[in-house]
C-alpha cells in the first residue's frame, strides 16, 4: 500500500563535518505500509485451512505459504528496525504523516495474522507445543501493539494531522481494526491455557477488544461512505484501498464465530449459548453488507482498470480484507450447516489466491527492478 498524499522527503542526515550520510538509502521509503503483504501472505494459509473442503495437498501448500509468511515478517521486521536506526528522520516523518500513519496498524495485525497462521497451519511442521509458545509471543505483541495504535494514531490525527474531511478514506480504518484480529485469533489460545481464571479472561479480554475495534470502525465507516458519496471515488491508485472496508466486516464475524467456539467449557453455560446465538444474529446481516461493499468497491476497481489503473503497493488492500471474509462465511457454513456459506467462502478463496499471486508478482518485480521501495506518490 502506499500513503495517500506526498510529503517531501527529509534531507539526509550529517556527519559532523556537514557532510551528507546516506546509510542504507534502498530502506529510506520502506514505510509500515509494507507490512500487508505479511497479512495478506498469512491470511491465505490460514483462511484456506477452515475451508469445508480439503482437497489432497492443500495442508502442504498452506503450511509452505505460512512458513512465508513467517519469512516475510522476520525480514520486514529487521528491515524497519534498520529503518528507524539509520533514517530517523524519515520514520518520524511516517508518523506526522496522517496518509501513513494509520498503516502502524498493520504492524499489529502482521504479528498477529503470523501468529495464527503458526497455530492453525505451522504446528503441522513445528509441532503444537512450539506452535503455541510462538503464538503466544507474537499474539501478545501484537495485541499491545494493536492496542497502542489504536489510541496513538487516533490522537494524533487529533492533535497533529487535522486532515480534512475530504481526505477520509479506509485507510483510517486500519489502527482500529487491529484489535480486532486480536478478538479473532485469540480464543484459538483458550484451550492451551490452565483451566479456570486464565481461560476466562482471554476470553473476556478479545471481548473487550472486540468492542474496541467495533466501536471505532463504526464511527470510521461514515466518515469514508460520506466521501465516497460527496467527493466521488478516490485516486485510480487508491481505488483498491476500498476493500480495506471488508476488514472489519469479515473480521468481526470471524471474532463471534471463534468466541462462540471457544466458550463451552469457559463461561457459564447461558453465556455460552449467548456467544453462540450472537455468532449467527451478528453474522449474518454483517456478512451481508459486506456482499454489498464487495459489490460496489468492485465496480469501482473495473472503473479505475478501464482509467489505466496500475499495480501499487495499494494491491495488497485485496487479500487480507478477501480473506477475513473468507473465514467468517466458513465460519457461518459450519455453525449453520448452510451449504451456501461454504460455497461462499470457498469461491472468495479462489479470489484471494488470485489476487495474492497477482500482489506477489508485481512486488517481486519492482523490488527486482529497483522501483520498490519508492517515495509515496
Amino acid at each position: 500500500m502506499v500513503a495517500l498524499t506526498t510529503r517531501p522527503a527529509a534531507p539526509p542526515a550529517s556527519s559532523p563535518a556537514g557532510a551528507p550520510v546516506r546509510r542504507l538509502p534502498a530502506l529510506r521509503h520502506l514505510g509500515p505500509n509494507w507490512y500487508a503483504s505479511v497479512m495478506g501472505t498469512a491470511i491465505v494459509a490460514t483462511a484456506g485451512a477452515g475451508l469445508p473442503w480439503q482437497p489432497p495437498g492443500m495442508r502442504t501448500a498452506l503450511s509452505v505459504v505460512w512458513a512465508l509468511s513467517a519469512l516475510l515478517l522476520g525480514v520486514l521486521l529487521t528491515a524497519r528496525a534498520l529503518h528507524w536506526a539509520h533514517h530517523r528522520d524519515q520514520a518520524r516523518a511516517h508518523l506526522l504523516d496522517a496518509s501513513m500513519a494509520p498503516f502502524y496498524g498493520c504492524l499489529a495485525m502482521a504479528l498477529l495474522a503470523v501468529g495464527g497462521a503458526t497455530l492453525v497451519v505451522g504446528s503441522d511442521w513445528i509441532g503444537v507445543r512450539a506452535a503455541v509458545a510462538v503464538d503466544l509471543v507474537l499474539f501478545t505483541a501484537g495485541t499491545v501493539t494493536g492496542v497502542l495504535a489504536a489510541v496513538a494514531v487516533p490522537y494524533l490525527m487529533v492533535t497533529r494531522h487535522r486532515p480534512p474531511l475530504a481526505d477520509a478514506s479506509p485507510v483510517w480504518l486500519l489502527p482500529v481494526v487491529a484489535p480486532m484480529v486480536s478478538a479473532a485469533l485469540g480464543p484459538l489460545l483458550v484451550p492451551h491455557l490452565p483451566a479456570g481464571q486464565l481461560r476466562q479472561t482471554l476470553l473476556y479480554c478479545c471481548y473487550g477488544l472486540f468492542g474496541l475495534s467495533l466501536l471505532g470502525a463504526l464511527l470510521m465507516l461514515p466518515l469514508v461512505v460520506g466521501r465516497l458519496l460527496t467527493g466521488g471515488p478516490p485516486a485510480l491508485a487508491l481505488t483498491p484501498t476500498l476493500f480495506l472496508v471488508l476488514g472489519p466486516l469479515g473480521q468481526s464475524t470471524t471474532a463471534v464465530h471463534q468466541l462462540a467456539e471457544a466458550a463451552p467449557g469457559v463461561v457459564p453455560g447461558p453465556y455460552a449459548g449467548g456467544f453462540a446465538t450472537l455468532a449467527v444474529l451478528y453474522g449474518v446481516p454483517v456478512m451481508g453488507f459486506a456482499a454489498l461493499w464487495l459489490g460496489l468497491a468492485g465496480a469501482l476497481v473495473v472503473r479505475a482498470l478501464r482509467r489505466g489503473l496500475g499495480f501499487s503497493l495499494t494491491w495488497w488492500g485485496f487479500t487480507f480484507p478477501v480473506g477475513t471474509c473468507v473465514t467468517g462465511l466458513a465460519g457461518l457454513g459450519s455453525r449453520t450447516g448452510l451449504r451456501l456459506f461454504d460455497l461462499a467462502s470457498t469461491g472468495l478463496y479462489a479470489l484471494l489466491v488470485a489476487a495474492w499471486l497477482v500482489a506477489c508478482a508485481g512486488t517481486a518485480r519492482r523490488l527486482v527492478t529497483g522501483r520498490l521501495p519508492a517515495p509515496p506518490a
